[in-house]
């Protein structure tokens, strides 16, 4: 749970939309407004997005190809599947 609470990315995005709130509360609505909470909302939930990545990494899962996990996830799985090579070839010659 913490994890989500303190997420730097999550924090940023409720902090903007603080910051938006209170800068449109007495702004007619525009174009610029809607594109404003618009661009806040996709801020959310790529903040949101991340997180459930890095969750579903510390389980083990597999995340998608396009998450900032992806790569880190990548190395981590070639170099175990590394090792269990080498030890196999090990076990073979003794």
């Amino acid at each position: 749970m913490r994890n989500y609470l303190f997420a730097s990315g999550l924090f940023s995005a409720i902090t903007s939309g603080i910051t938006l709130l209170r800068g449109t509360r007495d702004a007619p609505i525009t174009w610029r407004a809607v594109l404003a909470w618009l661009s806040w909302g996709i801020t959310i939930a790529l903040a949101v997005g991340a997180i459930v990545d890095f969750r579903r990494d510390e389980r083990g899962e597999d995340v998608s190809y396009d998450s900032p996990v992806a790569p880190v996830q990548y190395k981590r799985a070639k170099k175990e599947l590394k090792a269990e090579l080498k030890a196999q070839r090990k076990a073979g010659k003794a």
